[in-house]
């Protein structure tokens, strides 16, 4: 790799990101693998590019992606998020159609339904995922009992998850009706609803998101896809701490 600007350089798995490959994780993982060259050279985890660099994944060069879009999408129950789950009959991937490749910030279990956030900007995704940022996620739950006083003060305060060996962080917790709930989390565990509700002695039977940050389900149909646009769009960037010229959308 030649010498240039420091300033130019990116980390290897931001660039991938970048182009709307995976994200920064995924990222790291096919890097990993040996997946991956920068011109001609097997790379290495922090492993940085110049602009120029040519950077291949499985043999085929990848590039740096011009016009970034965002989709709400709308995930029925029995819909995986998952490419990798050879079982599974029904995916995301096969469900939906997007002009560009897009990744998603935050699954849903196959057994929950709401809204998927999609894009093929790495950078935006990257920062929806990452938990230290603190973005809201609100979910309407039912159980199947009564949901009481002392439950809700329990799930908004925080909820040992033994076989995580992590407390959950506060939340905000409101009684929607006698055994339904509406939450906002500002982290993301694996299943957290369902391992929360679980450990107070609850099982979940209706999970669904309906808001990340600013956009919000509204009144989409089960399996309906949008783009996210104008306003929407620009608040979304800007809680992420990204700016977004929307001129062009």
């Amino acid at each position: 790799m030649s010498h240039k600007d420091e300033s130019e350089q990116v980390r290897l798995n931001k660039y991938i990101a970048q182009c709307g490959i995976c994200s920064r994780r995924d990222a790291d993982k096919i890097i990993e693998e040996g997946r991956v060259s920068v011109n001609g050279q097997p790379a290495l985890a922090g492993t940085k590019v110049n602009p120029g660099d040519v950077v291949k994944i499985d043999g085929k060069r990848i590039k740096l992606v011009t016009d970034t879009k965002v989709y709400a999408y709308y995930k029925p129950e029995g819909v995986v998020c998952t490419q990798r789950d050879a079982h599974a009959q029904r995916t995301v991937a096969t469900e939906i159609k997007t002009p560009v490749k897009v990744n998603y910030a935050g699954r849903l279990d196959a057994n929950s339904s709401g809204l998927l956030i999609l894009s093929n900007d790495g950078e935006l995704i990257n920062r929806m995922m990452k938990s230290s940022n603190n973005h809201e996620k609100e979910y309407v739950v039912r159980v199947d009992k009564e949901v009481n006083g002392a439950f809700l003060r329990q799930m908004a305060g925080g909820v040992y998850i033994e076989d995580l060996d992590v407390t959950t962080k506060r939340c905000k917790v409101v009684k929607t009706g006698r055994n339904s709930f509406r939450i906002i989390l500002t982290q993301g565990l694996n299943r957290q609803i369902r391992r929360m509700c679980k450990a107070l002695g609850y099982n979940v039977r209706e999970l669904m998101r309906i808001r990340v940050l600013n956009v919000e389900l509204g009144s989409m149909k089960p399996g309906e896809l949008r783009e996210v646009t104008g306003r929407e769009l620009t608040t979304l960037y800007s809680k992420c701490g990204l700016r977004k010229d929307t001129a062009s959308n």
